[in-house]
């Protein structure tokens, strides 16, 4: 019995330990995906009246600001400083809850009113994809660190977000399955297999079923998309002499790097259902 028992002891400590160190490399990558989002937001916001040309009338990066100095150099020094702040235990409940707010103001007042459409492609990628991150950032003190309301609403439109995503995969399915690099075979079969992975997703966060998985799956895929898609088109063009600098080519690498981190930090927090229940109630108390 005594070894039976540890044994069990020993791979709870191993889960344990493999969780917090999941958790630790999406904390600091979330981190660093907000301060190069907040760096490309001031510089933008500078070189849209220079070099980017007239008809750039927001600043390319999320949450899509227009073009305003006055107003985007103040936003990005708030994402630089959320940013840098999330790496400190002490400061990360005032920064991931002022980061998620001002993700989610961002994208509601700012392309809500220009994108009617909910299922489009401008709605999912200038609305949800902030929505997702500011989501993301409010999750990350875990349970016990923000109300029980904002955690359950966190999740709700994480869930929403993601059902958008995997519908998505079968309304564009020829679009996407053209992104998937050429030495992977059955693009179509990938992309319907992401879009059900990312429908599930959302049920498991909209159930508290399974949410650990879910978010470790997430994860995942944008770490393949990171690695397979994105990346190598910016190396691609920062290697090719006189090539134009695409802000749109930044923004895609930070966007995607601050999903796939958001979502493997919360590996570590992340309870089944009737854990849900129990630390609300025990926030509440």
């Amino acid at each position: 019995m005594n070894i039976l028992r540890d044994k069990t002891v020993n791979q709870v400590e191993s889960t344990v330990t493999w969780l917090n160190m999941l958790g630790r490399f999406g904390r600091l990558l979330f981190s660093l995906a907000i301060i190069g989002i907040g760096v490309e937001i001031l510089i933008c916001s500078y070189a849209s009246s220079h070099s980017l040309g007239p008809h750039y009338k927001v600043v390319p990066v999320i949450p899509w600001l227009p073009a305003i100095p006055s107003l985007a150099y103040p936003v990005g020094a708030i994402f630089v400083l959320c940013g840098a702040a999330l790496l400190f235990q002490r400061m990360l409940i005032v920064s991931s809850i002022t980061l998620g707010a001002l993700m989610v103001v961002c994208g509601l007042a700012f392309d809500v009113p220009r994108r009617p459409n909910l299922m489009s492609a401008e709605w999912r990628t200038n609305v949800l994809e902030p929505i997702a991150i500011g989501s993301l950032a409010w999750l990350a003190p875990g349970l016990d660190g923000i109300p029980g309301w904002l955690h359950r609403t966190s999740r709700y439109l994480l869930a929403f977000a993601l059902i958008v995503f995997g519908i998505a995969h079968f309304q564009v399915l020829t679009f996407i399955a053209s992104l998937v690099p050429g030495w992977i075979p059955w693009h179509r079969f990938w992309t319907v297999f992401l879009g059900v992975a990312f429908i599930s997703a959302g049920v498991s966060f909209a159930t508290g079923f399974l949410q650990r998985w879910a978010a470790l799956g997430v994860g995942l895929m944008f770490a393949l998309w990171t690695l397979t898609i994105h990346l190598p088109v910016l190396l691609n063009m920062l290697r090719t002499p006189g090539a134009p600098q695409d802000p749109d080519k930044w923004s895609d690498v930070f966007i995607v790097a601050a999903l796939w981190g958001g979502f493997w930090a919360l590996t570590r927090d992340l309870r089944d259902r009737k854990d849900l229940s129990l630390g609300a109630d025990s926030n509440r108390a």
